[in-house]
């Protein structure tokens, strides 16, 4: 997965609270065998509505999520992630996220950002009143700012070192390729093995 260092960009202000993974993305879209292609269907059931915020022009291009308390709730759907992913987002800022969703995030290289309610409500508000507002989310400093605004965000020292790292969980077990590879290679030939035969 890509590393995540420090991202800027303008973000998107979605003030719902609640929002669940069969609102980011409706269970019609899930029948794809790929990871990717998800995008178009994000939120497809609320784009019906010409004046969603997805589909206004200002804030085309946003690489930032701005939501409300309790986003990703609902089922452990990976798909939710993708969906954001491959619209572009890099980061989901929030007052809370759904545990599930928060894990699935980290596993594709999508920041999930917990602040404070009243932190999220100015953010919120500041990118609503100029959609061109630039918000950088630095990882290495824990902090996400923007003109007039700063705040630093906790996050766990492991998936933060995964995260800078670019480091999925194929990732990280291949960072043990030749203890993998000595193991197999010990292994009684009658037992099953991981590489392909013949």
């Amino acid at each position: 997965m890509q590393p995540f260092t420090t991202h800027t960009g303008t973000a998107l202000p979605l003030d719902r609270s609640d929002v669940d993974t069969d609102q980011i993305i409706p269970a019609e879209y899930l029948k794809r065998i790929e990871r990717t292609g998800f995008g178009p269907f994000l939120f497809a059931e609320w784009r019906k509505d010409p004046g969603f915020v997805l589909n206004r022009p200002a804030h085309a291009g946003a690489s930032i999520l701005v939501a409300g308390p309790n986003f990703g709730s609902g089922s452990s759907r990976e798909h939710a992630v993708w969906a954001l992913e491959d619209a572009g987002f890099r980061a989901v800022i929030a007052p809370s996220l759904a545990d599930i969703f928060r894990m699935n995030c980290t596993k594709v290289g999508l920041l999930p950002v917990r602040l404070p309610p009243d932190a999220v409500r100015r953010l919120m508000d500041a990118v609503t009143g100029d959609p061109t507002t630039r918000v950088t989310v630095d990882l290495e400093a824990k902090a996400v700012s923007a003109p007039g605004f700063h705040a630093a965000f906790d996050i766990d020292d492991f998936t933060r070192w995964r995260l800078l790292e670019g480091l999925d969980d194929i990732g990280l077990s291949l960072r043990h390729e030749e203890a993998i590879t000595a193991f197999e290679a010990a292994r009684p030939s009658f037992l099953p093995t991981a590489t392909r035969s013949g």
